[in-house]
This record gives C-alpha cells, structure tokens and sequence, in this order.
C-alpha cells in the first residue's frame, strides 16, 4: 500500500527517517561513551523499539506503565522517574527498573533504601535553578516555584549514601550551548557531590538530529562530565529519536469563508496535534507556505466544537477542495502519546512506511476505543 491509499487522519512514520536519527545518536555514543535512551513520553510506538533498540542503550519511563512497556518491548536498561511515586506502584516499579531516580530528598529517603537493597541504581533529579528557554514557560522545570527537581538549598548531603547519581533536565528543543550554560550550573551548586557518584544524565530536550545542531559541543559537554568527575554520562532525548519522522495525512471536508479563507478538515489540532496549542506550534505542512506567501491563504482547523481548535495559516498555489489531502510533518513526537477523543474525535489510524515507499497500518481505531475509555 503507498502513503495515497491510506485512510485519513492517519500517523504515518517513516522507518528510514527513523533509522537517520537513531545513526545520528549512535555516532555519538559509538564517539563518546555516553548512553542514550528513548524517552518514551515523546514516542512510544513500540513496533519501532527493535529498531530502536539495536541503536539506543534502552528506554526512559515516567511512571509505571511506560516502565512496563520498555521492559516488554525493549528489553535494555529501564530507567524510570516520576516526581512522587504511588506506594501500590512501587515494588512493580523495582521488578522493571534498572534506575530509579527521584525528584526530592523526602521521596529518596521514604523509597530508596528499597531501591537500594533491591539491587537498582539509584538518583536523584536536581534543580540546577538555571532557565535557559524562552516563551516556553510551561516546558521550563527551572521557573520560579517549580516542583520538578531538588534545589541546592533542599539537598540534604546526609542521603549521598543512598546515591548513585543525578538527574537533571532542563531543556526543550535546545541547541548545546544551554546545556553547557546547565552544566555551569550544576557544577557551581552541586559539583561538591559529583566525585562521590557513578553517573549524571542529561536528560532530554536535546535537538540532536535537528540540521545544524551543535554536535561537537554536546560532545564536549559529555567529555566534561567524564574527564573531570569519571561519570557515565546518559542522554534521555525523545523528540531527538523521531523528530522530522512521522506525518499526519489529513482531508480537506469543507471550505468557507468569514473575512479570510477557511478549511475544515478531518484531523484536529485539539485531539490529534496538541502541541500545536500548547506551546503553540505551527508544524509544517508540505506544498504549503507561509500566509500570504502563494496566492491562496487558508486557515486551518479542526471539526470540533473548540472555537480555537485551530492549526494555523497555510498559503497553497491553488484554491483548497473538498477530498484534498494535506499532510503535515513532524507528526511522530508528542502528538501520538498526547492525542485524545474529545468531542467523540475519532483517534487517527497509525502507519509505518519502510524504506522502498510501502506502507502498512498498525491499528485503525474505532467507536469502541473512545466507548471504552469512558466507562
């Protein structure tokens, strides 16, 4: 089957513009040392994790059920981190887990003795206080009154025993040189403490595969870490994996006009795309151009009933139709995890194409997937 048959809405990843990045990431640990893991909140299309594995060191989870699924699908180190950890969840948490990182002293003191006897690596998630985004206040960990991360002034070094390493993340969709600035950071606040741990992970928000990304710096900044401190160092990218690898195929229902050329169609940037009204983000559509830019401008949006269920303005060489079919780019990341029915939208079929163009559907979903979640 090629991308044209498929049915719309419909996720559609490539394979081998997966496979570029994950060569991209493994040129760095193959050149460094450091390990890399799948964050598995940005991407879980688990029929991609052998592929991913033979690659990346293993998965990271935030809670639970992601750590089942890394240990089901992967099968590699499973690291997990969760801001506060459910007494009922936890010793399954130890039974799937290779790491099991913390966010503050009282949660490494009520559950890290366990952890500890349980054989896992343990960390701690750190608060280096050092905000180096803008415009992104939602996505910063290091804002004022954040309750992601333990601060310098709420560290207890009496707990140092319990340790194995720390944890921080701090960026979204960033270049090196604000992890360099973090790394300052870290070591101004906590650097006292490095010498006695086994490991530091970076986290993620890290643009690895973005063109242009300043590789040889975030090399620099792992070598950092491992000359000065003889840390493993591990990276826990999710956008980085997928980015620029997957598409939303849509369909044009219906054209009108209110002071500027509208176009309803079949996908929803509430339901199917909800970075586009978080961040916001504007996610590129192919053959398109900026408002303005070709001699049809159209505002795109959704059929829900959300006044601002809108993806953006999109300038086309010919006027819209209803049966065209639009197709928007980096769509793998975020939007798959994120997506939901509001509305009773249905939820897009999800697709893999490989390497010669042909294309096959994983699932399609239905009445009964929305029915089931609600009672």
């Amino acid at each position: 089957m090629r991308a044209e048959a498929l049915p719309t809405p419909c996720y559609l990843v490539d394979e081998g513009l997966l496979e570029q990045n994950l060569q991209v990431l493994k040129g760095v640990m193959d050149r460094t040392g450091c390990r890399i893991l799948l964050a598995q909140k940005a991407f879980s299309l688990y029929a991609l994790y052998p592929l991913i594995g033979r690659y990346l060191s293993g998965c990271a989870a935030s809670g639970l059920y992601e750590a089942k699924l890394g240990k089901e699908e992967m099968g590699k180190e499973n690291h997990v981190f969760s801001p506060a950890y459910r007494e009922e969840d936890f010793d399954e948490i130890l039974s799937l887990s290779d790491h099991v990182v913390f966010n503050s002293c009282a949660q490494l003191k009520k559950f890290g003795p366990r952890a500890k006897a349980a054989g896992k690596s343990v960390g701690l998630r750190i608060n280096p206080e050092c905000s180096t985004q803008e415009g992104h206040a939602i996505y910063d960990p290091c804002a004022p009154g954040s309750r992601l991360g333990t601060t310098r002034a709420n560290f207890d070094p009496s707990l140092l025993p319990l340790l194995d390493g720390f944890h921080f993340h701090t960026l979204c969709e960033q270049d090196a040189e604000p992890l360099r600035r973090t790394l300052d950071a870290v070591e101004e606040k906590f650097g006292a403490f490095l010498p006695k741990l086994k490991w530091i992970n970076f986290g993620g928000g890290h643009h690895i595969t973005r063109p242009g990304y300043d590789i040889p710096l975030l090399e620099q900044c792992i070598r950092r870490m491992q000359q000065e401190y003889r840390l493993q160092v591990y990276l826990e990218p999710g956008e980085a994996v997928a980015l620029n690898a997957g598409f939303l195929l849509t369909t044009v229902l219906e054209t009108q006009q209110n002071g500027l050329d509208i176009a309803i169609l079949d996908t929803s940037a509430a339901c199917h795309m909800p970075d586009v009204l978080e961040m916001p983000y504007r996610p590129p559509l192919l053959n398109s151009g900026e408002a303005g830019e070709k001699p049809y401008t159209y505002r795109l949006g959704g059929p829900t009933c959300l006044a601002g269920d809108i993806i953006g303005d999109y300038s086309f060489d010919a006027p819209l139709q209803p049966g065209d079919r639009l197709v928007f780019g980096d769509m793998a990341i975020y939007s798959m995890v994120k997506n939901n029915t509001f509305n009773g939208m249905p939820l897009p079929a999800i697709a893999l194409r490989n390497a010669g163009g042909d294309c096959r559907i994983l699932r399609q979903f239905g009445y009964e997937d929305f029915r089931g979640r609600l009672s």
